[in-house]
């Protein structure tokens, strides 16, 4: 089956009751039972439920795993993960990653006596060298966030896999659509679905897809007995997200493709980060293991000028100054002050996350009209 036939198909049937072609919203906590234990699959909410399974099922389609996960947010469905480990276990992470992860690992996790160990991983032979007996998981994102840093999934896996370590991605900035890295290795896939698959900045939530029987149920007891779920309205609007995920994912990267061209040649710009650029760091990579470069792009300024990126930021009229990414609508973001303020600034220079970096999500819009908006806002 294509990709935008499961995207409207995957895990959902006409309500065999009524026939509704639209999942219903179970909108209930509990199920009644006519005798006790005996019942259709469904005790309570916070274990399952019918539009929450829906969802699960369509999300492990799409990512060619076996099953699906949803938690009440990207960072609960990473937590979920970490709750894996015990005190003493190592964890290797991208050293450019989005900040809310960096806060969990470093301000949460770390108190536990789990070390994570953040690394370049565009050369993975870095990954190697951080190997020990005590390492559990590998955290990838790719392209990372905010500096769009391309790694290579499939050697990553093959060092996992190796030294018998789980390799968990983040899949949020490229989606099903664009790559899917089951099919290169990994172990766990990881998205906040907040972005690109609800696609309408209407919802928050995460999930995890994985292919081994018993991961997942190491993870399902993890997710029904933290409570970490989301609620079925939640799971409904994903839901119907998903049906448009790929009509939606090629306007991204059209205008994606527009935008970053047009910011290469603008004459106040130093970098431009996309990796569709043939001269991006591991751009050959990309196009090996993703069908599309995405709608995700950061620049920064000549000169480094922190109150110039505000007063860009400022002055935009189409693009909005906002948390998030992946809705239809074009955000921008000042990752040092908004998304990644929780990494000290020593951290976040060293990847090259300067005061003057921009992170543009570009939505669905004409793209004349967004880089009409970037023209203005730059001058």
């Amino acid at each position: 089956m294509k990709f935008g036939t499961k995207a409207i198909h995957a895990g959902v049937e006409p309500d065999p009751s009524t026939g509704a072609i639209m999942t219903p919203i179970y909108q209930t906590s509990t199920y009644a039972q006519p005798s006790p234990g005996d019942h259709k699959g469904y005790e309570y909410s916070r274990s399952h439920n019918p539009t929450r399974d829906a969802l699960q099922k369509s999300l492990a389609a799409l990512e060619n795993g076996n099953y699906g996960l949803c938690f009440s947010s990207g960072l609960g469905a990473i937590d979920a993960i970490i709750k894996l480990l015990k005190p003493g276990d190592e964890v290797i992470a991208t050293n450019d990653l989005y900040g809310g992860t960096y806060r969990l690992f470093t301000k949460i996790y770390s108190k536990y006596d789990i070390k994570f160990h953040f690394t370049s991983m565009r050369d993975v032979q870095d990954i190697e060298d951080k190997v020990t007996e005590n390492t559990k998981i590998i955290w990838v994102e790719t392209p990372t966030n905010p500096m769009m840093n391309i790694i290579d999934i499939k050697k990553v896996g093959e060092i996992a896999h190796k030294h018998n370590i789980l390799l968990g991605v983040d899949n949020t900035f490229a989606t099903p659509y664009l790559q899917n890295p089951i099919d290169l290795g990994a172990d766990i896939v990881m998205h906040s679905v907040t972005k690109y698959l609800g696609g309408h900045s209407d919802v928050v939530m995460g999930a995890l897809v994985v292919k081994d029987k018993q991961l997942n149920e190491d993870l399902a007891f993890i997710q029904n007995s933290s409570g970490a779920i989301p609620g079925p309205q939640d799971c409904f609007l994903v839901l119907r997200g998903i049906k448009t995920l790929h009509l939606r994912m090629q306007r991204h990267c059209e205008n994606g493709r527009k935008i970053a061209e047009f910011l290469k040649d603008h004459p106040k710009i130093e970098n431009v980060y996309w990796p569709g650029f043939e001269t991006h760091p591991n751009h050959e990579v990309a196009k090996a293991q993703m069908n599309d470069f995405g709608g995700m792009i950061s620049f920064s300024l000549k000169g480094d000028n922190k109150a110039d990126a505000f007063k860009i930021l400022e002055n935009f009229k189409v693009f909005a100054l906002a948390e998030s990414l992946g809705g239809v609508e074009s955000l921008a973001n000042h990752p040092a002050t908004m998304t990644h303020a929780s990494v000290p600034k020593e951290e976040r220079e060293k990847i090259g996350l300067v005061d003057s970096l921009i992170r543009l999500s570009v939505g669905v819009e004409d793209a004349e009209d967004l880089i009409n908006d970037l023209q203005f806002a730059l001058s």
